[in-house]
């Protein structure tokens, strides 16, 4: 019998391997398959250590400790979680970075889709934080939760019921335990609608244009492109955190049985939620600070609306990249502020911090697209 060979690239064509994609592509595309590659990572990595994690306030912290000490190589596993986290993040952030640099928001369900998934990578790494229960991870949780009793009537019911009692105890950690090893699974379905949005639409590039005759397919040159980012970032990168600075991303008190008699001297989420934690700590409103927190994440969802360019790239545009890396460098110094202690001038700072990290997407990109489009209508005619 003749044995018929069948090339990978006739089995996928049409999908990934064969989809066009425009030739100017730089190394920013790549940030979006790195971050899948990390969901990857977190996912086995996930179900690994919950093969030894025990969720039980009597026993979490120490069988953290059992995977890190006896279990053969749960240190490894471990600390590749622990920090494939934090780079998860960092790729993410880079990835909508590039989105409103070369305004991707325009593509709404592309868009949309993503907005939906950092929600839920900020809830299932918030759950995450506090499986290991150490000081931080027990009073993280406890700020956390107690922003629900904000809600107006209905808030304190809330909260008993995140809780499942009077306060946080084992029901909190076995329903947190639970949803963050459920979550990732649904993360990674939204993140396979978010791919089929990106090939009914098409890649963007980083000049603005659509045409048809500037694309090649993607495989081989971006495979190999893309291959190059993960060795560069993601396994020589997270490779020497977890080998040389395993605990550099995390905090000491975490290393500490969590203990509800004794508070922090400084209660802090992880870095990569730091940004959102000092924008609720900068509204002397408990309900204001938690409404704004909120609206941080949700105002992404307007840009499809108000982002209405007709250039559709911010390469051409001095102003618009001005304002921006006005916005990048507000958003790492409100990152900074979340990690500092609730004092003047702090305080102060973190007021106008957030004020323009509001107004970027409300005041500044609307304004933006009146004047240019202004601009180019008075041109045309």
């Amino acid at each position: 019998m003749r044995l018929i060979r069948i090339p990978v690239v006739s089995i996928l064509h049409g999908h990934i391997i064969d989809y066009p994609t425009p030739t100017t592509i730089n190394y920013f595309w790549g940030f979006g398959s790195l971050a899948g590659f990390c969901l990857i990572f977190q996912i086995v990595t996930g179900i690994l250590l919950a093969m030894h994690y025990t969720p039980h306030v009597l026993l979490a912290f120490d069988s953290v400790e059992h995977i890190s000490r006896d279990v053969k190589n749960g240190w490894l596993i471990r600390y590749i979680h622990a920090n494939g986290a934090s780079f998860f993040f960092m790729m993410v952030y880079v990835h909508i970075g590039r989105g409103l640099y070369f305004k991707s928001y325009r593509n709404i369900a592309l868009w949309y889709s993503g907005v939906l998934i950092f929600f839920l990578m900020l809830g299932i790494a918030f759950m995450g934080y506090v499986l290991p229960w150490g000081q931080m991870s027990f009073w993280g949780a406890t700020v956390i939760t107690n922003l629900a009793s904000a809600i107006p009537g209905v808030g304190e019911n809330i909260a008993k019921w995140l809780w499942g009692g009077f306060s946080i105890d084992n029901a909190t950690l076995n329903r947190l335990f639970s949803l963050h090893y459920l979550l990732p699974f649904l993360l990674a379905g939204v993140s396979m609608i978010h791919l089929v949005f990106l090939h009914l639409e098409g890649s963007t590039n980083p000049l603005g244009i659509c045409s048809k005759m500037d694309k090649v397919s993607f495989y081989p040159y971006f495979v190999y492109k893309d291959l190059l980012g993960f060795l560069a970032i993601l396994v020589a990168g997270l490779s020497f955190y977890v080998f040389f600075m395993p605990d550099q991303l995390g905090h000491p008190d975490n290393y500490i049985r969590a203990n509800a008699l004794v508070t922090p001297t400084h209660i802090v989420p992880e870095w990569y939620l730091l940004t959102f934690y000092a924008i609720l700590r900068s509204i002397p409103s408990k309900l204001g600070g938690v409404l704004c927190m909120g609206a941080a994440i949700a105002v992404l969802l307007i840009l499809p609306i108000v982002g209405q360019f007709k250039i559709k790239s911010s390469k051409f545009n001095k102003v618009h990249q001005f304002f921006f890396w006005l916005f990048i460098f507000n958003a790492i110094l409100l990152l900074y502020l979340g990690a500092q202690l609730v004092e003047e001038p702090y305080i102060t700072i973190s007021q106008l911090a957030t004020l323009y990290y509001f107004s970027y997407f409300i005041v500044i990109i609307p304004s933006l697209v009146y004047l240019e489009n202004k601009a180019l209508s008075f041109t045309e005619n």
